[in-house]
């Protein structure tokens, strides 16, 4: 008989910087509340962040731990172009391996919601030193020039899958299959560990050619030691119509917003993702509903954008 761990050890974790994403902190860790999650959420946040939405976080119980910012050294950055300049901070995700008060953790990004209970990724058996995490899809379906030139979708990890079930890492075969999304990552926090992935970070020459840079490291840095998990737990918002033959509605426990967020943009309803972003608008409508007197929600709502606007109108 397997028995689960006590809540405290584990939770789930989401970086934030600044607020321009503390409105998708506070809807996801609503979403796992409201789905039944037995374990706590932690913002690990640096410097950056204000004061007022430490407040804000304090004041939903949410846990605010503090951690350096983190960057590779000069020599190993990247020149990102403008496509890619949003993901400048993202290195600094990898600080969730060194929260070693916990012994697993989720990494989630704040661009996500729960739509099911997932606690059995805080519960699941892994290997010393292993991540889990679902593939990166490969399929490049807008043709970005700059993505690697074996982004297609016959090379794609999700290819291979069959409904809810992923491709084993046993049965890797091609490059593109070691690649995985750091949108969800299963992590079991280690000083030890953490301090190869600074060594890597700072000597590897291959960090200077990363586009993407904490999910490209993580890729390169667990290979062979990558657990690949179901589409379901990091259901990124275009596989419903990129890989719409594994996609199912009622299999998906956790939506993810990649790309244009749902509080920058009202969508009108002839956009792909009209139908998943009033998913996430209908859960931020129960958070201000849940709000009540509290103080703040200002901060909040000056967040989000509520006039229709398409994502190529600024």
């Amino acid at each position: 008989m397997t028995t689960t761990p006590p809540p405290g050890t584990r939770a789930w974790a989401t970086l934030l910087t600044r607020t321009n994403y503390l409105q998708g902190a506070l809807v996801l860790h609503q979403s796992l509340v409201q789905h039944g999650t037995r374990y706590p959420f932690v913002v690990f946040a640096t410097a950056e962040l204000p004061q007022v939405a430490r407040d804000i976080l304090r004041d939903r119980n949410i846990r605010v731990r503090d951690i350096e910012y983190l960057a590779p050294p000069d020599e190993q950055r990247k020149e990102l172009n403008e496509h890619d300049r949003r993901f400048e901070d993202t290195w600094t995700k990898l600080r969730v391996f060194e929260m070693v008060e916990y012994e697993r953790l989720v990494l989630l990004d704040s661009d996500m919601l729960c739509v099911r209970n997932m606690d059995e990724l805080l519960e699941m058996p892994m290997e010393p030193d292993w991540v889990a995490a679902a593939h990166a899809c490969t399929c490049n379906p807008r043709k970005l020039a700059h993505y690697p030139k074996d982004w297609i979708p016959e090379n794609c990890g999700h290819t291979q899958a069959r409904f809810t079930v992923p491709l084993a890492h046993t049965a890797f075969t091609k490059p593109t299959h070691t690649r995985l999304n750091s949108g969800a990552v299963v992590l079991q926090p280690s000083l030890a560990l953490f301090s190869r992935m600074l060594a890597f970070l700072h000597t590897d020459p291959r960090v200077a050619t990363y586009s993407f840079p904490d999910q490209d490291l993580l890729a390169d840095f667990f290979e062979g030691r990558y657990l690949p998990l179901s589409y379901r737990y990091n259901a990124l918002k275009t596989l419903r119509y990129c890989h719409a033959e594994m996609w199912r509605d009622e299999d998906v426990k956790n939506v993810h917003f990649i790309l244009k967020k749902p509080w920058y943009y009202q969508l009108p309803q002839d956009d792909p993702d009209y139908e998943t972003h009033t998913w996430w608008w209908a859960a931020f409508e129960k958070l201000q509903a849940s709000w009540g007197d509290a103080p703040h929600w200002d901060v909040i709502e000056a967040t989000v954008n509520r006039e229709l606007r398409r994502p190529d109108q600024q």
